[in-house]
Order: C-alpha cells, then structure tokens, then sequence
C-alpha cells in the first residue's frame, strides 16, 4: 500500500468532515435597568439577527450602585419583557439569576 496516497485520503477526509461541520457561538448582548423602551427594541432586534444565525445569546443586565436595590422588581421585569418578545423566535435555556451585580440570562434559537 503507497503511504502517500493513505495520507492524502485521510486529510481529504478531514477536510470534508470540516466543512460539514457547525460551530456554535455564545454572543453577548449587555444592557442596564435604565435602558429605554426604543434602545431595549433595537437590542431585542440584534438578538432575533444572532439566533437567526444559529447562535446562543446571553443577556446580561449590568445593575451600578444603587441600583442594585431593583435587581428583583425592574430587573426581573426587564428580562421577563425580552423573553416574552423573542417567544416565537427564541427558548429560555437559563432563566435569569444574580451573578455578582449582573443578571445574567441565556437563549437559544428554536430547532
């Protein structure tokens, strides 16, 4: 058996088993409690384009200062908000929890 040919056939199927294959990206999108209904809109809209994309996103709700005293009530609302208008688009795969002084909450687009 020519050893060259073998080595020839195995990268060539590597390369193919690369090119059928999908990587999964995790994007960020990062906003505060203060943010206005528009501004949340045009996020909510950039999140619809990734999952479009087959990409999971992490919503990340930054809370400064004393701000931190509404992480429960607005913060919670917020995130609320956003899931129920990526419902048709999107599936909760963490719901939203405190980490640190962040509420973190990730999706993923719907197969």
């Amino acid at each position: 058996m020519n050893y060259d040919k073998f080595r020839y056939e195995q990268a060539k199927k590597l390369q193919e088993a690369k090119k059928k294959q999908t990587t999964v990206e995790t994007k960020e999108i990062k906003f505060r409690p203060k943010t206005e209904e528009h501004d949340l809109n045009f996020k909510i809209k950039h999140i619809k384009k990734f999952l479009g994309q087959k990409n999971k996103v992490k919503l990340t709700m930054r809370f400064r200062g004393r701000e931190i005293v509404y992480c429960q009530t607005v913060g919670l609302e917020a995130m609320n908000k956003i899931a129920a208008a990526l419902e048709d688009d999107a599936v909760v795969l963490q719901p939203p929890k405190m980490e640190g002084r962040q509420m973190v909450m990730f999706v993923g687009p719907k197969t």
